[in-house]
């Protein structure tokens, strides 16, 4: 099956200080005009269900839809011909509290695996850590009783020390602690090898361009690749 016939996007709109606009999703199905509601793009085949589950890196802020990481998977995966498509539902400025209060909306779409990417804005809002990492456990509760089967992938997140040393060494520590409880596997850090590295990101210093995008995908796939080939 075709990348562009599998690849599934929600089309969303937030507003935040830290994000601008989100850009506009393509489905196989229907192009999802601006409108400035929630446009649910449903898959039209059978195959199994990664949903990406983020903020604006996994909606891919300031990138046309098909350079985004999770369209990147999806490449991937059609081309070692696994029955996989991809949904992606991030949306640019979403925080732990904000994805806890959509999840399930999200979860009416059937889901085999569940690719976490969350908490990275409560971070830079310094969000007590004890209500980022409840927030979390609480997005892996509600997952796992909509769907016991479901995989669940944890993508792991750092922050600049602006919030101080403890802050930001705490914050790094959500990740590996929550994967290690919940059986959960783990991305170490989603930005690995593009953080800091201004060629790999736009502007602002904090969305990666096409090409960091490309090392995102690659991040993701080093711990997504086993995971699906036992599914």
């Amino acid at each position: 099956m075709s990348n562009l016939l599998k690849f599934c996007y929600f089309l969303m709109f937030t507003v935040m200080v830290s994000c601008g606009d989100t850009a506009s999703k393509k489905s196989e199905s229907h192009d999802a005009k601006e409108s400035g509601k929630q446009v649910e793009a449903v898959p039209v085949s059978k195959s199994k269900v990664i949903l990406f589950f983020g903020n604006s890196l996994t909606a891919g802020m300031g990138l046309s839809p098909e350079n985004a990481f999770p369209a990147l998977i999806q490449e991937k995966l059609d081309s070692l011909n696994l029955d996989y498509t991809v949904v992606n539902a991030g949306l640019s400025g979403e925080t732990t509290s904000g994805g806890k209060n959509r999840l399930d909306w999200v979860l009416n779409q059937p889901t085999d695996v569940f690719v976490l990417e969350l908490g990275a804005n409560d971070g830079l809002r310094g969000i007590p850590l004890q209500e980022t990492r409840s927030n979390l456990q609480t997005i892996i509760d509600m997952v796992r009783k909509k769907n016991p089967k479901t995989r669940i992938i944890l993508a792991g997140m750092q922050i600049p020390p602006n919030m101080g040393d403890d802050y930001t060494s705490e914050f790094r520590t959500i990740f590996p602690e929550l994967a290690q409880k919940n059986n959960t596997a783990l991305i170490p850090f989603l930005l690995e090898d593009v953080a800091g590295v201004p060629e790999l990101n736009q502007s602002d210093g904090i969305h990666p361009t096409g090409k960091g995008h490309k090392i995102l995908a690659q991040n993701v796939w080093e711990v997504l690749k086993d995971v699906v080939r036992e599914e």
